[in-house]
């Protein structure tokens, strides 16, 4: 609800300003330092997903060619798809780097429609197969039923990465055929909805058989060999093709903007900005298994700024009458809860990257 209500304020304060990005808003807002900020914090967050989306490819597709052909190791060419970073690798420079290239973020919409079959597959694997699995493999049933740990804070930053998509809101909103408040608002709920419902089932479905076992990736608690599960690595793998250049574009375009803030489309320097974009996520991405210490710094550091600080922030500044009227006040709870969140969730979670030991806790199978 909180992340609906400021996408759509994020718009309103584009209107109120005249403006149509989210760069060009801070800037009209705050000057200079509005624009380094936000481009900082929309970058973090879009390269952040890109890692975190190559990361995903390793941790689904080899999976399924390993189970679909157990002698893979041994074929002469294929035996690349059973290898974690070389799958990686492949499917990042021959599938999303072309899709990169696209300069139009509608061109991915049909693609993008298949997405939403490939996360139904996936949530009914996961609840289909989740009381099946032995109790070896399954967690402690004394946390079942447990809500907070001493990790709600990387918790929050990890479902703000989830739900934030307020870096490429303003390209959604000026893909629409006749853009408008209303349509805008409809198509928030409409996906805010979608991702609450497919979020909460996904997540607790997982939780109640793995509890404390629960990894970043909830696929990786289940077999390699197990056919259903497969088919939803499967699907995510493929969902990923897509997902990887959708923040490509907005890395790109955060560049572009604030480097190159009036100059003409240059093809060159839209090829250079792509390609170093995506090899260096992919170096990344071959250099860590853990999904969730990744999507814990990018929803710490970067989705909370995107959602809970700077909308209504600029609402502060754009908004008539006092800072302190009673109106304004859910504006400063937001903004203070974000801050909070911000803060402490970095924090943490770079203690934990930097804690002797954390490395080898999380390995690569393969």
């Amino acid at each position: 609800m909180v992340i609906d209500w400021t996408l759509r304020l994020l718009i309103y304060n584009g209107k109120l300003a005249g403006r149509n990005t989210y760069q060009d808003l801070l800037e009209f807002c705050f000057g200079r330092a509005g624009l380094v900020a936000i481009s900082i914090f929309q970058f973090a967050f879009a390269f952040g997903g890109m890692c975190a989306y190559c990361v995903i490819l390793g941790d689904t597709v080899p999976h399924v060619f390993r189970s679909m052909i157990p002698s893979i190791e041994s074929i002469p060419i294929l035996w690349i798809f059973g290898n974690r970073r070389l799958c990686i690798m492949f499917f990042t420079l021959f599938v999303s780097y072309p899709l990169s290239l696209y300069r139009d973020i509608g061109k991915l919409a049909k693609t993008s429609a298949l997405a939403l079959v490939a996360i139904f597959v996936i949530i009914v694997s996961v609840l289909i197969e989740g009381p099946r699995m032995s109790p070896e493999i399954r967690g402690s049933p004394d946390l079942m039923f447990n809500v907070v740990n001493d990790e709600i804070f990387q918790a929050i930053a990890v479902i703000s990465f989830a739900f934030v998509c307020h870096h490429n809101s303003f390209l959604i909103f000026t893909s629409l055929k006749q853009p408008s408040m209303n349509r805008f608002a409809v198509v928030t709920h409409w996906s805010m909805t979608i991702a609450f419902v497919t979020c909460f089932v996904l997540a607790v479905s997982g939780y109640l058989v793995f509890t404390d076992k629960t990894a970043g990736n909830i696929l990786n608690n289940f077999p390699p060999d197990n056919v259903l599960i497969n088919i939803a690595r499967l699907a995510f793998g493929l969902n990923m093709f897509t997902t990887i250049p959708l923040e490509a574009f907005v890395c790109r375009e955060v560049l572009e903007t604030f480097f190159w803030p009036a100059a003409t489309f240059n093809l060159k320097r839209h090829f250079i900005l792509t390609t170093v974009l995506v090899l260096i996520a992919l170096v990344i991405s071959l250099l860590t298994c853990n999904l969730g210490i990744v999507l814990e710094l990018t929803g710490g550091f970067s989705a909370t700024a995107l959602a809970y600080i700077l909308p209504p922030l600029c609402y502060l500044k754009l908004s008539a009458g006092s800072l302190w009227q009673r109106s304004k006040i859910p504006h400063w709870t937001c903004m203070i809860f974000g801050i909070i969140i911000m803060f402490v969730s970095t924090f943490y979670s770079l203690q934990k990257v930097f804690r002797p030991g954390h490395h080898a806790a999380v390995t690569c199978d393969f």
